[in-house]
């Protein structure tokens, strides 16, 4: 079994550090556990073991653009007499003891006002003393810890996903007729004939009338809104038998108490009203915290450093960066415009864009496309389009990458529209039958049917059920984006996987030596060699060589930013790099490390996709659906996807996002119902054209595309139960309407006989509803067991 590390609880698999008696991943993690002890906050790990997050410090500095004061006025909240507040996202708050840390940064920096969480924005607020610390080391202070803050366009507008406030507002006023409605109706179904209370009953009466008004023609006007906007579009909605009811339980109530018949049903429909609201709320607040409908804003950075032609460097906002301005990039970060590069070495991984997982070299005056991240020496780019019209934010904007949906074709809706018909069928019938007998008794028997057949529990099963299986599926981190979508993915039949960083994992790759062997003297020269590169492919070359980590000194190192470097290891002569860089011929289809020692070549390192653990098994589990293959990349790699998806209807390769865009289409217009699988803006407008666009994140920090649902990457195996539990999710929506039929069965034919007095009809259909909400909270957690711990 695999060591774990006593911090962040990762598997231990290369770097072991023992320390304190306990076992730590790497350096960072120690560093955090000594920093806590120090400031005896040891507490932390007490709240939940291994709840710690893994120190990135990589490329600290890019927090530098901070200390600008046309960059940090857009950034902090306030700031006046010393003390600054700022507002920092923190995607990768996860646990109680995250909140308990990040609230107790004043115990361990005295600069630290105070700091407090909002756990389901994922942001920290701190107040800090601006004179002691300034806010480039505020962010490196929380990166140092684990909690890496998230600064781009978006985060600077600090637009806040916030509830509804009218949606408030009419559950206070529902909720407080309800509770006063009941309050003042209740002496009338105990008192008898009580005096004072006979006296009085019509200033009662007349209250609950006043309670009730607001709650009807307010508070309930979202419902005659979706019912107009449905019956506008030609389709009776689940809304409009609902506002129905709602007119019969207001309009029965008024004429009971005018002709003195009764005292209405104000707060039965005051209490109606009260709960579909709460049910709507529950329906909104479901992780509103994250964010499905992402734009270029929140890749981009929020400044850039420009340079002058005397060479003087300054941070501006992107915003006002201009064509013709020159710019500086540093290692990983983002290319924010389109630029011709003016300076040094570019090593440019595309791959957000276009899904090719290599590197792309550029030279001086090569054109460089906004997106792609600078790996290597330090770039000097002019800017060549403004930030709006460049490549990323036109291939995000497209009008064919947008799809609008109504919302109007769902099982609720079909069902309620036929449910509308049959009900007012039936009350023209018992209208009819009973005008012959006893008019009186027609009024009470048409009222008492629209009451008892007021599709409440209709209304309330979908939301309810859908959003405990929301619940339930985001815990097992496949973040739903609304209810809708759930629906959806129970229809889906055809399911079209992008190829990388999907299923491919973008943090491992397969390295396969080819060439005369290597002894343990050169792995180990060569091994010193690689760890004075930043490279992307000399790291993980590094990590690979299962040599012991012995560092020797390196002489006359050089480098040659993306190409390769050379260097004297104890007397020995190495060129790592490219196939032209050391001097052989390169291969196609391949991304290789060549070496050379003492001008002889020895052999070449090939790296390959290490596609995701448990695939094989996930596509024999998905043998009832169509599965299809998309990828930027070449078709290098097709004969292992063959032998690892041997159920594949068809792959295609070098697809730019047009092609994906357009493929998705073709297979809806063989009336298939497409699920998308990607992870990259290459992916933005198939996971948009298709039924359900599934975007996939190995890191809570990372960039997302639009899209109905946010996947992690670690749970591409366990795709079949998402899908498996969004079915069951549908068959207890019917098993809830079919719970509601019976009711309606029961309730309407005892109304049609005449045998049930409109009060008692108003007590039965709230009856139902409780019976549907008790049913489906209990079965979804039933069915969820079957495929997840809860």
């Amino acid at each position: 079994m695999a060591e774990q590390c006593f911090h962040c609880g990762q598997n231990i698999d290369k770097e072991r550090i023992l320390f304190d008696e306990k076992l730590f991943c790497c350096s960072g993690c120690q560093a955090v556990y000594e920093i806590l002890n120090v400031h005896n906050l040891d507490n932390f790990y007490n709240i939940n073991q291994r709840s710690g997050i893994k120190p990135n410090t990589e490329n600290n500095s890019q927090f530098d653009y901070l200390d600008t004061p046309e960059v940090s006025s857009k950034v902090v909240d306030f700031s006046e007499g010393g003390t600054t507040l700022v507002t920092f996202k923190i995607p990768v708050i996860h646990c109680s003891s995250c909140i308990w840390l990040l609230e107790s940064l004043h115990t361990i920096n005295k600069s630290i006002n105070y700091s407090q969480v909002n756990f389901t924005r994922k942001t920290v607020q701190i107040s800090y003393k601006e004179e002691e610390l300034k806010l480039s080391e505020l962010a490196k202070f929380l990166t140092n810890l684990g909690y890496k803050p998230v600064i781009n366009l978006e985060t600077a507008e600090k637009k806040h996903d916030t509830l509804d406030k009218t949606l408030l507002i009419k559950i206070a006023i529902a909720g407080f007729a309800f509770g006063n409605g009941m309050f003042f109706s209740f002496p009338e179904y105990v008192s008898g004939n009580d005096f004072w209370l006979q006296s009085y009953k019509n200033l009662f009466r007349f209250i609950m009338f006043l309670l009730a008004t607001p709650v009807v023609f307010y508070c309930a006007s979202d419902y005659y809104k979706s019912a107009w906007y449905g019956l506008k579009n030609k389709i009776v909605n689940i809304d409009v038998p609902i506002v129905l009811g709602i007119f019969v339980l207001y309009f029965r109530s008024i004429y009971e108490v005018v002709t003195d018949y009764g005292p209405g049903y104000f707060d039965t429909l005051c209490g109606l009203v009260f709960f579909m609201l709460l049910g709507k709320m529950f329906q909104k607040r479901t992780y509103n915290a994250l964010s499905y409908d992402r734009d270029y804003k929140s890749f981009y950075p929020i400044a850039v450093t420009k340079i002058d032609f005397d060479g003087k460097q300054e941070n501006i906002l992107l915003s006002e960066l201009a064509v013709g301005d020159r710019i500086m990039v540093r290692n990983q970060e983002i290319i924010p415009v389109d630029s011709i590069l003016i300076k040094g070495e570019g090593n440019i991984d595309n791959s957000f864009i276009t899904g090719e997982s290599a590197h792309v070299s550029k030279k001086p005056g090569d054109k460089i496309f906004a997106g792609g991240r600078q790996s290597g020496s330090v770039l000097e780019l002019e800017v060549i389009k403004n930030v709006d019209q460049s490549y990323l934010t036109q291939l995000w904007n497209k009008e064919a990458f947008k799809k609008f949906e109504t919302g109007l074709d769902t099982l609720t809706n079909k069902i309620s529209k036929y449910f509308t018909f049959i009900i007012l069928g039936i009350t023209l019938l018992a209208g009819l039958y009973w005008a012959r007998i006893d008019t009186d008794k027609m009024f009470q028997v048409v009222s008492a049917i629209l009451i008892v057949a007021c599709p409440c529990a209709l209304a309330l099963s979908a939301p309810f059920t859908f959003g405990h299986v929301m619940r339930i599926l985001g815990r097992n981190h496949f973040y739903v984006k609304d209810t809708l979508t759930i629906e959806r993915l129970a229809k889906i039949d055809t399911l079209v996987f992008d190829k990388t960083g999907t299923i491919t994992d973008n943090k491992k790759s397969n390295i396969v030596y080819c060439g005369t062997d290597i002894s343990d003297f050169d792995l180990k020269n060569i091994k010193s060699l690689l760890k004075n590169s930043n490279h992307p492919l000399s790291k993980s070359l590094y990590n690979h060589l299962e040599v012991n980590d012995d560092y020797f000194e390196v002489d006359d190192f050089e480098e040659i930013s993306g190409k390769g470097y050379s260097g004297k290891v104890r007397g020995t002569t190495y060129k790592i790099g490219s196939a032209n860089f050391v001097g052989e011929q390169s291969q196609d289809l391949e991304t290789a490390v060549y070496i050379k020692k003492e001008g002889a070549f020895l052999g070449k390192f090939t790296f390959k996709n290490e596609y995701r653990s448990g695939l094989s098994e996930l596509f024999r589990k998905l043998k009832n659906y169509t599965v299809y293959i998309l990828s930027g990349d070449n078709p290098s790699e097709k004969p292992i996807l063959e032998k690892l998806i041997p159920n594949v209807s068809e792959m295609k390769f070098n697809q730019n996002p047009e092609n994906k865009l357009d493929f998705i289409k073709e297979l809806q217009d063989q009336g298939l119902k497409v699920a998308m699988l990607g992870d990259g803006l290459n992916d933005a407008g198939a996971l948009k054209q298709s039924n359900v666009g599934i975007a996939i994140s190995d890191d809570s920090n990372s960039f997302t595309p639009a899209s109905d649902v946010i996947m992690n990457g670690e749970k591409i195996p366990e795709l079949d139960k998402f899908l498996a539990l969004s079915k069951d999710a549908m068959t207890i929506v019917k098993l809830t309407f079919l719970i509601s039929l019976c009711y309606n069965v029961i309730g309407i034919g005892f109304a049609f006989s005449g045998l049930m007095h409109p009060l008692f009809a108003a007590i039965f259909m709230p009856l139902s509803s409780v019976t549907v909400v008790t049913f489906t909270t209990i079965s979804t957690w039933w069915r969820s067991t079957k495929y997840f711990k809860i």
